[in-house]
């Protein structure tokens, strides 16, 4: 048995992580398009892990995945190695409305806060201000969640260490290359490979595979639909740009996380304002660094390449970002501004970091962790006919796609839920809900 995974973001990583801890001897290759690993959310995301707050579909997948994360930090040293930390998730009120019900995405689409998903109890408990965020006249802060169900990650260490991993027990990467074509059996019509052109040496070559996973983020659509062409399924992922900065503040630092946070980072999630007009996310991480996001534009069209983002960066967005940084973070006297149009030109905050990348969504608001009927692949067959003695199927395409801003939170047990799937081995955990034939729509 061999398996082709298509995207080397963190989902397929993740995979090829668990598909090759048992040791097996089974081919394992990733086909990534891009010339540099990680350029897309993977390495630009904040790296927030939840447990709870979750849609009831999503629920089992990201108690497993946030457990997970915890036994890998522990068992390979991630507090050093990327950065994990347990931490505290808190809401800062600046609006005064009332809480929606947001579910799943509802609240990306929405323009409202992250922090409405939260399974915080009816009565908040008042918490006290991080250091290093500034006082806002009339917000309201209050800890949203317990202390052992929120941490912390750098994405792109932690990705690094699963293809590192994944790597030194011999998945072979491929990149920068393209999945052009399947390979079929002349007779049975069963898939037997998958077709990549090396994109730098414009070669092709043939990689054999029972299994294809497609996990390429926003851009899954397009791969879906040049290898199975005649396949009336629509996958209906979009894609979201979101800006970020990392920072480092005077009022954060190396003393102040291993001390006055005792080691625990603080995730600070912000209600619309009129003054701001989207929703922060700030987040501190390991080593001084502090994350902020939460701007969104939806005009920016997704780039052919993950790499491309940097050339289609919105310099006036940007500047707002950072405007609204100095205003949360940049040590103001409270009250001092009102607006963003009032920031000074000057601040202390060092920007260590500008980004611009791409977050898969899908239409339901949860992701697409699944196999795909055999009957939906457009007349090609897959090795599912081969089962084992339990009854589960072997052999497929599979799904993994759609996480929006959960991808890093939910990336350990989308992989070792889909490598369960690839061994024919039941799920951990029930994701009936995430399955590609309740959502899917048929082109006609």
């Amino acid at each position: 048995m061999s398996t082709v995974i298509i995207g080397g973001g963190i989902i397929g990583s993740s995979v090829a992580y668990y598909l090759s801890e048992n040791g097996s001897s089974n081919e394992i290759h990733i086909v990534e398009a891009s010339s540099q690993l990680f350029c897309a959310a993977s390495g630009y995301a904040a790296g927030f892990l939840a447990k709870d707050w979750f849609a009831p579909a999503l629920a089992p997948l990201g108690a497993l995945s946030f457990d997970l994360h915890q036994s890998l930090a522990a068992k390979h040293g991630g507090a050093q190695k990327w950065g994990y930390m347990k931490g505290t998730a808190l809401s800062l009120d600046l609006s005064k409305k009332k809480k929606g019900d947001a579910h799943g995405d509802d609240w990306l689409h929405a323009g409202t806060s992250r922090a409405e998903t939260a399974a915080s109890s009816s009565s908040p408990i008042h918490a006290d201000v991080p250091g290093w965020l500034t006082k806002q006249k009339k917000g309201v802060l209050e800890k949203i969640s317990d202390d052992d169900t929120v941490a912390q990650v750098d994405p792109l260490r932690l990705s690094k260490f699963l293809l590192e991993s994944s790597l030194s027990r011999g998945v072979k990467l491929h990149n920068p290359a393209k999945a052009t074509s399947v390979i079929t059996d002349q007779v049975s019509g069963t898939i037997t490979g998958v077709k990549i052109i090396d994109l730098n040496s414009q070669t092709e070559c043939t990689l054999s595979c029972t299994n294809i996973i497609i996990c390429a983020g926003p851009w899954t659509p397009q791969v879906y639909h040049d290898l199975f062409p005649s396949s009336r399924l629509s996958i209906p992922i979009s894609s979201l740009a979101g800006y970020s900065l990392v920072v480092r503040s005077p009022r954060h630092t190396l003393q102040d996380e291993r001390v006055t946070y005792a080691g625990r980072s603080h995730a600070v999630f912000t209600t619309p304002s009129a003054s701001i007009g989207f929703s922060p996310e700030i987040f501190s991480r390991q080593g001084g660094e502090i994350y902020i996001s939460g701007l969104n534009p939806m005009h920016i069209p997704l780039p052919a390449q993950a790499e491309d983002s940097c050339n289609i960066m919105e310099q006036k967005e940007m500047e707002r970002l950072r405007k609204v940084a100095v205003r949360l973070m940049g040590g103001l006297a409270e009250g001092s501004v009102e607006s963003t149009d009032d920031i000074p030109n000057t601040n202390d905050l060092e920007i260590l970091r500008e980004g611009l990348c791409f977050r898969p969504v899908s239409a339901p608001g949860v992701p697409y962790v699944a196999r795909v009927d055999e009957d939906l692949l457009g007349g090609l067959k897959t090795g599912s006919q081969n089962r084992p003695e339990h009854g589960a199927t072997r052999g497929g395409v599979f799904i993994a796609s759609g996480h929006g801003p959960w991808g890093i939170s939910l990336s350990l047990g989308t992989g070792k839920v889909i490598a369960q799937m690839v061994e024919g081995v039941d799920p951990d955990v029930d994701v009936s809900g995430l399955a590609m034939v309740r959502k899917n729509k048929i082109r006609h």
